[in-house]
């Protein structure tokens, strides 16, 4: 099938006809024509990797239990179905509450998922069993209904409301929630009684840099407006909001309820955050997160690159801590392995005597603990089901490659034990680095594949990410930004100078989507091949258009090309302008979604027309991974930024995206 050459229109962006013109879906339809016929050469490894890929997932997957009241919730994907279901257990047994599949499409994903909170043996406020807030996505687009569903009829009631977003929280009997703009902002706080269907608006950002969010602190209902640099949040009075702390630029903080007293997390006076309250006053490298309960306070913070949780005294005294390596207290030291990952997890009841943390890796599957806030003593909640999966087949560690500066840049390696470190085992590298997002060794089943046939998986903790510590989001966004992308290609070299790696494969999403585009025209002879999933490439045009969602409230993240000094800067590593040589290209894989509300459609498909459009073979070669061919797999029906909601469409999606780095990467 010929490759789809892209109109040009005049002007300086031949392609800005992309946005919003009616030609742009027939074209991304001809786009992913001529992708499922180049990449039908790579159906028998895409079959074989999805066999094992299939083989290692349970016939009905169960998520971990959220205990409210007398009853644990949690979802259950039946045997060889697609979606979820939504269910509770107590003592009259296991129960339906939400089908997704009922829904009638192919996606279905939840936004907010709340039952009513109570105490056992409290009614609620009708004398009945109590409502389930849940809201539903049906393309991917991330616009929610939000519904009530009666627990003890399974019907639903009362008012049905779209244009809602992720949070919300119960109180008296009203459901506090965001509603969204026409740009995806979550800009107002509404909050509705269900049984009568009685409408309050609560509050309203209008300033577009800032988002809202709306949950519970112990018994309070808590709305914070975040944008990248500055903060500001209110409790909420008697229906009303009333804020906790003025906005003050520049500077953020969140807040949690501590039975009698307010904490505050804040880097007003430490570039690393501080947790203070009366009495208190506790700095502990980069503290990322914090829960009260009864008689304690619970930390998550990162300290030298690695995962800390501290069980603290009221007063800030260090009565349990754990973490992968260094001085932890027992009985918890060494938990998890250093390498894996270590997080909170679902912590609602502040009156519980126990915190429940998350421990995983590349290699160990998803586990939840429940942790003894006095004694520190350990108990497995849930554990992920992995069939015939033997993590101790794997070994992962952590190795350090230094940047041109001498910035530190940690590197998470994992492989099987016996794929040698010779400079021959071929390597696929991952990267985000933006946001101060926290990109740790999460589990995914993607990646044994991989392993198995003897390649090594790295993930570079570059900076723009968060891993190491506030300093490492300073130094890796605005006029810093390129930071990131040479990060990236040391951290390659040094897997490649050390023997750990051969031939290596880029790839990383979204923001590291930009990632891979930047060090796809830096360096392009570095890699076997590129894989740029829902790419932000286009950056100087998308932060110019204030139309589209993430733009005003990403000048912060990425600069304002208005201002001329920030616009030269992006213009020197924006991918869409900057096109590596022809000859010189490695096999490069783009994803796009047309229902994607974060990265528009139009990015990545404008990218690709401009690439081929440079090259006197419009990005075709023999095989779809050749150097210099461009692939573009366009998603024109439902999905989302993340994919699939689907678990076996997801499962096909990675299967192919694994078959084309393994033949990139030369292994079959």
């Amino acid at each position: 099938m010929p490759i789809p050459v892209a109109p040009r229109d005049p002007g300086d962006d031949p392609y800005a006809w992309m946005r919003d013109d009616a030609r742009v879906l027939p074209h991304l339809e001809a786009e992913r024509a001529a992708y499922d016929a180049r990449i039908v050469s790579l159906a028998p490894l895409t079959a074989e990797v999805l066999a094992e890929l299939v083989a290692r997932t349970p016939d009905a997957e169960r998520s971990v239990s959220r205990d409210h009241g007398s009853h644990a919730y949690y979802s259950l994907t039946p045997s060889g179905r697609e979606l979820p279901e939504l269910r509770r257990s107590g003592v009259a047994g296991d129960e339906l509450l939400v089908d997704l599949a009922s829904f009638g499409s192919p996606y279905a994903a939840t936004g907010v998922v709340e039952p009513e909170a109570r105490r056992v043996g409290e009614a609620a406020p009708d004398g009945r069993d109590g409502l389930l807030a849940y809201s539903i996505d049906l393309t991917g687009a991330e616009r929610y209904t939000l519904r009530f569903r009666d627990m003890s009829t399974g019907e639903d009631v009362g008012p049905q409301i779209d244009g809602t977003y992720y949070t919300g929280a119960w109180a008296d009997g009203e459901f506090y929630f965001t509603t969204i703009d026409e740009l995806n902002r979550p800009c107002e706080v509404h909050r509705v009684n269900p049984r009568t269907g009685e409408r309050h608006h609560v509050l309203t950002e209008p300033d577009q840099r800032f988002e809202l969010t709306v949950r519970k602190s112990q018994d309070r209902v808590v709305i914070a407006a975040h944008s990248r640099t500055t903060s500001e949040c209110w409790e909420v009075v008697d229906g009303q909001a009333v804020s906790l702390r003025p906005r003050l630029d520049g500077v953020e903080y969140d807040v949690e309820r501590d039975t009698d007293r307010w904490l505050f997390l804040s880097n007003a006076d430490a570039t690393e955050f501080a947790l203070t309250a009366p009495a208190l006053d506790i700095r502990d490298g980069r503290i990322h997160d914090m829960v009260a309960f009864d008689d304690a306070i619970v930390t998550y913070s990162r300290i030298d690159g690695q995962p800390r949780i501290r069980i603290l005294e009221r007063d800030g005294r260090i009565r349990h801590e754990m973490g992968p390596g260094g001085p932890a207290k027992p009985p918890l030291s060494g938990f998890p392995e250093v390498g894996g990952a270590l997080r909170l997890g679902h912590n609602e009841d502040p009156h519980a005597g126990f915190v429940t943390v998350v421990t995983e890796s590349f290699t160990d599957p998803t586990r939840w603990w429940d942790v003894d806030l006095v004694t520190g003593e350990r108990r497995l909640r849930h554990a992920q089901e992995v069939p015939g999966h033997d993590p101790a087949a794997y070994v992962s560690e952590v190795i350090h490659a230094t940047a041109s500066d001498g910035w530190r840049i940690p590197i998470v390696v994992t492989r099987r034990r016996d794929t040698p470190l010779d400079a021959s085992a071929p390597c696929m590298l991952y990267g985000y680095g933006s946001y101060e997002s926290v990109d740790d060794p999460w589990f995914e089943s993607w990646v044994l594949p991989l392993l198995d046939r003897g390649v090594v998986y790295a993930k570079a903790h570059i900076r723009g990410g968060g891993e190491v510590g506030r300093q490492q989001w300073i130094d890796g966004h605005l006029l810093a930004k390129r930071n990131s992308f040479t990060d990236f290609i040391a951290a390659a070299d040094h897997l490649a100078d050390m023997g750990i790696a051969g031939p290596i494969v880029g790839r990383g999403g979204s923001a590291g989507g930009l990632l891979q585009g930047a060090v796809y025209f830096m360096a392009p002879q570095r890699w076997a091949g590129i894989i740029a999933e829902v790419p932000f490439v286009d950056c100087i045009n998308s932060m110019l258009d204030p139309d589209i969602p993430l733009t005003i409230n990403e000048w912060e993240e990425w600069g304002d090309p208005r201002i001329s000094e920030q616009r030269a800067y992006m213009e020197s590593y924006t991918p869409y302008t900057n096109l590596p040589d022809p000859a010189e290209r490695p096999p490069l894989l783009v994803t796009g979604a047309v229902h994607d509300p974060r990265v528009l459609v139009h990015e990545p498909a404008k990218w690709v027309a401009a690439l081929r459009h440079s090259d006197p073979e419009q990005g075709d070669r023999a095989s779809i991974v050749d150097r210099g061919s461009v692939a573009f797999r366009v998603e024109t029906g439902e999905g989302s930024h993340g994919g699939q909601a689907g678990r076996y469409a997801a499962l096909g999606y990675d299967a192919e995206v694994l078959a084309w780095a393994l033949t990139a990467l030369g292994v079959r």
